[in-house]
């Protein structure tokens, strides 16, 4: 899966403008104009399409961590990744950031119907070399994010106020 892929369906699932993601990435230490913002949004056949870098990525979601979580005590500064951006380094970041457990996980994997054991995601947050460990595939983490999207946009429903009331 693109990081350009990803980043569109944060965006949608989290309902964050232009503005919002140049302000994460800055967060997470990368520099954005709002006119890169727009050529990342688009699809790779899209004339302006600009490929999203794992260190544009990385910054995006450590962004969203610093701006969710706030900074963790003792880290006087952000330490850039060095490190390939993976599935489950993905997966990881976003549940930090969204302060997901383990129910909230599989309550929203269930929405797309994806059968998952609690042992099975609890590989995928292991270290890479555990004997455990288990790769993200990208059709895993496309369903996480479609399931991320239905759980963050019912619960926008049921937070708007319902109009006005008839006397």
């Amino acid at each position: 899966m693109i990081n350009n892929d990803i980043l569109r369906s944060i965006r949608y699932a989290l309902d964050l403008h232009d503005s919002s993601i140049v302000t994460l990435c800055k967060l997470g230490g990368q520099t954005l104009e709002p006119s890169s913002v727009t050529a990342l949004l688009k699809k790779e056949e899209e004339d302006g399409f600009l490929t999203c870098t794992d260190l544009v990525m990385g910054a995006f979601l450590d962004g969203l961590i610093l701006q969710k979580r706030g900074k963790k005590e003792g880290d006087s500064e952000q330490v850039a990744a060095t490190s390939p951006l993976t599935n489950n380094v993905i997966l990881k970041k976003l549940r930090i950031a969204l302060e997901l457990q383990e129910d909230t996980l599989l309550s929203i994997l269930e929405k797309t119907d994806t059968g998952i054991t609690r042992a099975r995601l609890s590989a995928l947050f292991r270290k890479e070399g555990h004997k455990n460990y288990k790769e993200c595939g990208d059709q895993f983490l496309r369903n996480f994010l479609k399931g991320l999207a239905l759980h963050f946009r019912a619960q926008r429903g049921k937070s708007k106020p319902a109009g006005p009331q008839s006397p």
